[in-house]
Protein backbone atom coordinates (compact mmCIF):
# COMPACT_ATOMS: atom_id res chain seq x y z
CA UNK A 1 0.00 0.00 0.00
CA UNK A 2 1.31 3.45 -0.92
CA UNK A 3 0.95 6.18 1.68
CA UNK A 4 1.28 9.96 1.55
CA UNK A 5 3.96 10.22 4.24
CA UNK A 6 4.05 14.01 4.33
CA UNK A 7 0.29 14.17 4.86
CA UNK A 8 0.45 11.45 7.52
CA UNK A 9 3.03 13.44 9.47
CA UNK A 10 0.54 16.31 9.73
CA UNK A 11 -1.80 13.90 11.48
CA UNK A 12 -1.35 12.07 14.77
CA UNK A 13 1.96 10.34 15.42
CA UNK A 14 0.86 7.65 17.86
CA UNK A 15 3.75 6.67 20.14
CA UNK A 16 3.25 3.02 21.02
CA UNK A 17 4.23 1.53 24.38
CA UNK A 18 6.61 -1.40 24.56
CA UNK A 19 4.84 -4.27 26.33
CA UNK A 20 6.62 -6.57 28.79
CA UNK A 21 5.66 -9.96 30.17
CA UNK A 22 5.64 -10.97 33.84
CA UNK A 23 9.41 -11.54 33.74
CA UNK A 24 10.05 -8.09 32.27
CA UNK A 25 10.92 -9.35 28.78
CA UNK A 26 9.49 -7.59 25.74
CA UNK A 27 6.15 -9.05 24.62
CA UNK A 28 5.33 -7.33 21.30
CA UNK A 29 2.21 -9.41 20.63
CA UNK A 30 0.38 -7.60 23.42
CA UNK A 31 0.35 -4.51 21.19
CA UNK A 32 -1.92 -6.05 18.55
CA UNK A 33 -5.26 -4.85 20.02
CA UNK A 34 -3.76 -1.44 20.84
CA UNK A 35 -2.57 -0.97 17.25
CA UNK A 36 -5.82 -2.24 15.78
CA UNK A 37 -7.95 0.14 17.83
CA UNK A 38 -5.68 3.11 17.10
CA UNK A 39 -5.73 2.52 13.35
CA UNK A 40 -9.46 1.87 13.31
CA UNK A 41 -9.98 5.18 15.14
CA UNK A 42 -7.99 7.02 12.48
CA UNK A 43 -4.53 7.51 13.99
CA UNK A 44 -2.39 8.48 11.03
CA UNK A 45 1.11 7.16 11.74
CA UNK A 46 2.12 4.69 14.47
CA UNK A 47 5.56 5.16 16.00
CA UNK A 48 7.69 2.35 17.42
CA UNK A 49 10.74 2.90 19.65
CA UNK A 50 9.68 6.36 20.75
CA UNK A 51 10.00 7.69 24.27
CA UNK A 52 6.56 6.40 25.29
CA UNK A 53 7.94 3.10 24.00
CA UNK A 54 10.74 3.35 26.62
CA UNK A 55 13.34 3.46 23.88
CA UNK A 56 16.16 4.27 26.27
CA UNK A 57 15.25 1.30 28.48
CA UNK A 58 15.58 -1.16 25.58
CA UNK A 59 18.66 -2.90 24.31
CA UNK A 60 19.36 -2.37 20.62
CA UNK A 61 18.42 -5.99 20.00
CA UNK A 62 15.07 -5.44 21.71
CA UNK A 63 14.47 -2.28 19.69
CA UNK A 64 15.21 -4.20 16.48
CA UNK A 65 12.72 -6.87 17.51
CA UNK A 66 10.08 -4.26 18.29
CA UNK A 67 10.30 -2.59 14.89
CA UNK A 68 10.07 -5.94 13.10
CA UNK A 69 7.07 -7.08 15.14
CA UNK A 70 5.21 -3.76 14.97
CA UNK A 71 5.73 -3.56 11.20
CA UNK A 72 4.08 -6.95 10.92
CA UNK A 73 1.14 -5.90 13.07
CA UNK A 74 0.61 -2.62 11.21
CA UNK A 75 0.79 -4.65 7.97
CA UNK A 76 0.73 -1.69 5.60
CA UNK A 77 -2.46 -0.15 6.99
CA UNK A 78 -0.57 3.08 7.79
CA UNK A 79 2.98 4.34 7.35
CA UNK A 80 5.29 3.29 10.19
CA UNK A 81 7.72 5.70 11.82
CA UNK A 82 10.65 3.97 13.56
CA UNK A 83 12.66 5.63 16.29
CA UNK A 84 16.46 5.33 16.26
CA UNK A 85 19.16 6.92 18.37
CA UNK A 86 21.84 6.64 21.09
CA UNK A 87 25.44 6.08 20.00
CA UNK A 88 26.11 6.31 16.28
CA UNK A 89 26.78 2.58 15.82
CA UNK A 90 23.61 1.55 17.64
CA UNK A 91 21.64 4.18 15.72
CA UNK A 92 22.94 2.96 12.37
CA UNK A 93 22.33 -0.69 13.23
CA UNK A 94 18.75 0.08 14.24
CA UNK A 95 18.26 2.21 11.13
CA UNK A 96 19.26 -0.76 8.96
CA UNK A 97 16.97 -3.08 10.91
CA UNK A 98 14.10 -0.61 10.61
CA UNK A 99 14.54 -0.35 6.85
CA UNK A 100 14.70 -4.14 6.55
CA UNK A 101 11.50 -4.44 8.61
CA UNK A 102 9.64 -2.16 6.22
CA UNK A 103 9.50 1.10 8.19
CA UNK A 104 8.47 4.04 6.03
CA UNK A 105 10.59 6.67 7.80
CA UNK A 106 12.95 7.14 10.73
CA UNK A 107 12.48 9.36 13.76
CA UNK A 108 15.98 10.28 14.93
CA UNK A 109 16.11 10.95 18.65
CA UNK A 110 18.23 13.95 19.54
CA UNK A 111 21.66 12.56 20.54
CA UNK A 112 21.99 12.34 24.35
CA UNK A 113 25.79 12.47 24.28
CA UNK A 114 27.12 15.14 26.71
CA UNK A 115 29.36 16.55 23.98
CA UNK A 116 26.92 17.20 21.16
CA UNK A 117 27.91 19.81 18.58
CA UNK A 118 25.59 21.19 15.90
CA UNK A 119 27.94 20.18 13.06
CA UNK A 120 28.50 16.78 14.67
CA UNK A 121 24.75 16.31 14.74
CA UNK A 122 24.65 16.97 11.00
CA UNK A 123 27.18 14.15 10.52
CA UNK A 124 25.13 11.92 12.83
CA UNK A 125 21.90 12.44 10.89
CA UNK A 126 23.61 11.83 7.55
CA UNK A 127 25.21 8.60 8.79
CA UNK A 128 21.90 7.29 10.12
CA UNK A 129 20.12 8.19 6.89
CA UNK A 130 22.76 6.42 4.82
CA UNK A 131 22.61 3.32 7.02
CA UNK A 132 18.88 3.06 6.33
CA UNK A 133 19.40 3.24 2.59
CA UNK A 134 17.89 6.70 2.41
CA UNK A 135 14.63 6.49 4.37
CA UNK A 136 12.92 9.85 5.00
CA UNK A 137 13.86 11.45 8.30
CA UNK A 138 11.86 13.05 11.11
CA UNK A 139 14.13 14.89 13.54
CA UNK A 140 13.11 14.69 17.20
CA UNK A 141 14.13 17.87 19.02
CA UNK A 142 13.73 17.96 22.80
CA UNK A 143 16.25 20.79 23.14
CA UNK A 144 16.26 23.85 20.89
CA UNK A 145 19.46 25.37 22.31
CA UNK A 146 21.27 25.17 18.95
CA UNK A 147 18.99 27.98 17.80
CA UNK A 148 17.03 28.48 14.59
CA UNK A 149 20.07 28.57 12.32
CA UNK A 150 21.46 25.34 13.73
CA UNK A 151 18.08 23.66 13.38
CA UNK A 152 17.80 24.97 9.83
CA UNK A 153 21.14 23.33 8.94
CA UNK A 154 19.74 19.99 10.09
CA UNK A 155 16.59 20.55 8.06
CA UNK A 156 18.69 21.16 4.94
CA UNK A 157 20.10 17.61 5.05
CA UNK A 158 18.83 15.60 2.11
CA UNK A 159 16.05 13.29 3.24
CA UNK A 160 14.92 15.30 6.26
CA UNK A 161 11.17 15.67 5.88
CA UNK A 162 10.02 16.91 9.25
CA UNK A 163 10.76 17.95 12.82
CA UNK A 164 9.05 16.71 15.95
CA UNK A 165 9.20 19.86 18.10
CA UNK A 166 9.18 18.76 21.75
CA UNK A 167 10.12 21.95 23.58
CA UNK A 168 7.55 24.28 25.21
CA UNK A 169 8.80 27.32 23.30
CA UNK A 170 6.31 28.30 20.56
CA UNK A 171 8.21 31.48 19.68
CA UNK A 172 11.42 29.50 19.13
CA UNK A 173 9.42 27.17 16.90
CA UNK A 174 8.21 30.16 14.88
CA UNK A 175 11.81 31.33 14.45
CA UNK A 176 12.94 27.86 13.37
CA UNK A 177 10.12 27.61 10.84
CA UNK A 178 11.13 30.96 9.38
CA UNK A 179 14.79 29.94 9.06
CA UNK A 180 14.28 26.41 7.70
CA UNK A 181 13.37 25.15 4.21
CA UNK A 182 9.70 25.40 3.28
CA UNK A 183 9.20 21.67 2.70
CA UNK A 184 9.69 20.73 6.36
CA UNK A 185 6.67 19.42 8.29
CA UNK A 186 6.69 20.75 11.87
CA UNK A 187 4.92 18.37 14.25
CA UNK A 188 3.87 19.28 17.78
CA UNK A 189 5.91 16.89 19.91
CA UNK A 190 4.37 17.58 23.32
CA UNK A 191 1.08 15.71 22.86
CA UNK A 192 -2.46 17.07 22.88
CA UNK A 193 -2.16 19.68 25.63
CA UNK A 194 0.51 21.66 23.76
CA UNK A 195 -0.96 21.16 20.30
CA UNK A 196 -3.01 24.41 20.14
CA UNK A 197 -0.17 26.85 20.91
CA UNK A 198 2.21 25.00 18.60
CA UNK A 199 -0.46 24.93 15.87
CA UNK A 200 -0.86 28.69 16.31
CA UNK A 201 2.72 29.32 15.12
CA UNK A 202 2.79 26.77 12.31
CA UNK A 203 3.01 23.20 13.60
CA UNK A 204 0.64 20.66 12.11
CA UNK A 205 -0.22 17.35 13.68
CA UNK A 206 0.95 16.19 17.09
CA UNK A 207 2.38 13.20 18.90
CA UNK A 208 0.25 11.25 21.33
CA UNK A 209 0.61 8.62 24.03
CA UNK A 210 -3.12 8.83 24.72
CA UNK A 211 -3.74 6.84 21.53
CA UNK A 212 -2.71 3.68 23.39
CA UNK A 213 -5.75 4.14 25.64
CA UNK A 214 -8.23 6.55 24.02
CA UNK A 215 -7.39 7.08 20.35
CA UNK A 216 -10.87 8.36 19.53
CA UNK A 217 -10.31 11.44 21.68
CA UNK A 218 -6.95 12.16 20.05
CA UNK A 219 -8.51 11.92 16.59
CA UNK A 220 -11.33 14.28 17.61
CA UNK A 221 -8.81 16.84 18.90
CA UNK A 222 -6.86 16.62 15.66
CA UNK A 223 -10.01 17.11 13.59
CA UNK A 224 -10.92 20.22 15.58
CA UNK A 225 -7.46 21.73 15.20
CA UNK A 226 -7.36 20.99 11.48
CA UNK A 227 -10.71 22.76 11.14
CA UNK A 228 -9.35 25.76 13.02
CA UNK A 229 -11.87 25.20 15.82
CA UNK A 230 -9.65 26.00 18.79
CA UNK A 231 -12.61 26.26 21.17
CA UNK A 232 -13.66 22.68 20.41
CA UNK A 233 -10.08 21.45 20.55
CA UNK A 234 -9.55 23.06 23.95
CA UNK A 235 -12.82 21.60 25.25
CA UNK A 236 -11.75 18.13 24.18
CA UNK A 237 -8.27 18.64 25.65
CA UNK A 238 -9.75 19.77 28.96
CA UNK A 239 -11.55 16.42 29.14
CA UNK A 240 -8.30 14.45 28.89
CA UNK A 241 -5.88 16.83 30.58
CA UNK A 242 -5.88 14.94 33.90
CA UNK A 243 -4.29 12.00 32.09
CA UNK A 244 -1.45 14.21 30.86
CA UNK A 245 -1.11 15.87 34.27
CA UNK A 246 -0.51 12.46 35.87
CA UNK A 247 2.07 11.63 33.20
CA UNK A 248 3.94 14.87 33.85
CA UNK A 249 4.47 14.26 37.58
CA UNK A 250 7.76 13.27 39.23
CA UNK A 251 9.84 15.21 36.69
CA UNK A 252 7.95 13.44 33.88
CA UNK A 253 8.92 10.10 35.46
CA UNK A 254 5.33 8.85 35.35
CA UNK A 255 4.98 9.60 31.63
CA UNK A 256 4.91 5.97 30.51
CA UNK A 257 3.68 4.76 33.90
CA UNK A 258 0.40 6.59 33.43
CA UNK A 259 -0.15 5.04 30.01
CA UNK A 260 0.66 1.50 31.12
CA UNK A 261 -1.41 1.82 34.30
CA UNK A 262 -4.35 2.96 32.19
CA UNK A 263 -3.88 0.04 29.82
CA UNK A 264 -3.96 -2.34 32.78
CA UNK A 265 -7.13 -0.69 34.04
CA UNK A 266 -8.95 -1.21 30.72
CA UNK A 267 -7.90 -4.85 30.44
CA UNK A 268 -4.97 -4.50 28.03
CA UNK A 269 -2.07 -5.28 30.34
CA UNK A 270 1.23 -4.29 28.71
CA UNK A 271 3.29 -4.84 31.85
CA UNK A 272 5.17 -2.47 34.11
CA UNK A 273 7.79 0.11 33.16
CA UNK A 274 11.52 -0.33 33.56
CA UNK A 275 13.60 1.81 35.93
CA UNK A 276 14.36 4.68 36.13
CA UNK A 277 10.72 5.27 35.15
CA UNK A 278 8.48 5.34 38.24
CA UNK A 279 6.44 2.19 38.85
CA UNK A 280 3.72 1.80 40.00
CA UNK A 281 1.65 4.95 40.34
CA UNK A 282 1.22 6.22 43.89
CA UNK A 283 -2.13 5.59 45.58
CA UNK A 284 -3.14 9.20 44.91
CA UNK A 285 -2.12 9.04 41.26
CA UNK A 286 -3.86 5.69 40.74
CA UNK A 287 -7.06 6.96 42.35
CA UNK A 288 -7.09 9.97 40.04
CA UNK A 289 -6.45 7.75 37.02
CA UNK A 290 -9.20 5.32 38.06
CA UNK A 291 -11.65 8.22 38.33
CA UNK A 292 -10.60 9.49 34.89
CA UNK A 293 -11.14 6.06 33.37
CA UNK A 294 -14.52 5.60 35.04
CA UNK A 295 -15.81 9.07 34.13
CA UNK A 296 -14.91 8.52 30.48
CA UNK A 297 -16.02 4.86 30.48
CA UNK A 298 -12.67 3.80 29.08
CA UNK A 299 -12.90 0.51 30.95
CA UNK A 300 -15.69 -0.29 28.49
CA UNK A 301 -13.47 0.66 25.52
CA UNK A 302 -16.29 2.98 24.49
CA UNK A 303 -16.22 4.88 21.23
CA UNK A 304 -15.73 8.63 21.26
CA UNK A 305 -19.22 10.17 20.92
CA UNK A 306 -19.97 12.08 17.75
Amino acid sequence: MTHDLKKALTGISGILVTPYDAEGEIAPGKLAPVIDRALEAGVHIPVVNGNTGEYYALTNEEACTMVREVAGMVDGRAPLLAGVGRGIRDACALARASADAGADALMIHQPPDPFVSPRGTVDYVRAVRDASGGLPIMLYLRNDAMGPEGIARLCEIEGVMGVKWATPHPLNLARAISAAPDHIVWVGGLAEVWAPPLYAVGARGFTSGLINVWPERSVAIHAALDAGDYAQANRLIAGMRLFEDIRAEEHNGTNVTGVKAALMAIGQDCGATRPPSAWPLTERQQAALDQFIAENRLDQLSEEPA
